[in-house]
Order: C-alpha cells, then structure tokens, then sequence
C-alpha cells in the first residue's frame, strides 16, 4: 500500500543562494511598490468620478495598500535575516508531497518522523528519512 506523506525541502545556504533568495525579496518588495502606486492611482481615479461613497473606497484602498505595506515590512525582516544567516545555514524552502510504501511488518513508528530533502545550489544533497 501507498500513502502520502509530508517531505520538507530544505535549502542550504550559498553564497549563490543567498544571493539569489536576496534578488527574490528585492523583486517581490518592487512588486508591492508598483502595486501600491496603481492603488493610489485608482483611488485618486475613482475619487474624481464621484460614483462612489468616497469613505467606503477609501477605506477599502487603504486596507489593500496596508495589507501590501505588512508584506513589505515582512521582506525586509527576511532580508535583514538574511543577511545575518552564517553560509552553510539551513533554510526551510517548501514542502512536497511523497508517496510512501508500506507493507504487513513494517515498523509503524519508523515512519512517524518527516523526512527531509536538503538542496544545496539546486542539487539534491542528501535524502533524511524521517526521525
């Protein structure tokens, strides 16, 4: 029988690495700004058109651009993280989906752990099966 089970990946950190996870953050912290600026735009454009109850809108703008500004402040907690996470430090990048073979007499308790993938510059480093 199969079953599916939970693999974390993990990424260890290079100088490669860490600089590609930094170009990451920087795109995503442009992307909020950019996404902000045609917010702002399109309430200024939508309070000009009078069709609107101009509380309502503004209120409504204003959360989607705070909830951007929360995302922004996240990426540069990450960075300044980054930044202090020594080469060789393991980052937790995602988690997969795996199918497990399980058979009368295995022990059921050896496959209580999660296992792991550790990923090292996009090459698969070491397999650690569960603890």
């Amino acid at each position: 029988m199969q079953i599916i089970q939970t693999v974390v990946v993990k990424q260890i950190l290079t100088e490669d690495s860490k600089k590609k996870l930094f170009d990451q953050y920087e795109a995503k912290k442009l992307q909020l700004q950019r996404e902000n600026n045609q917010l702002q735009f399109e309430l200024k454009r939508m309070e000009k058109t009078k069709n609107f109850s101009p509380g309502a809108l503004k209120n409504h703008f204003e959360k989607e651009i705070n909830k951007r500004l929360e995302k922004e402040k996240l990426l540069d907690f990450q960075i300044e993280q980054l930044h202090m996470l020594p080469l060789g430090s393991e980052l937790k990048e995602k988690e997969v989906q795996a199918l497990i073979e399980v058979k009368v007499g295995d022990s059921w308790n050896d496959r209580q752990g999660q296992p792991e993938i550790i990923i090292k510059d996009g090459i698969i480093e070491e397999i650690r099966e569960g603890e």
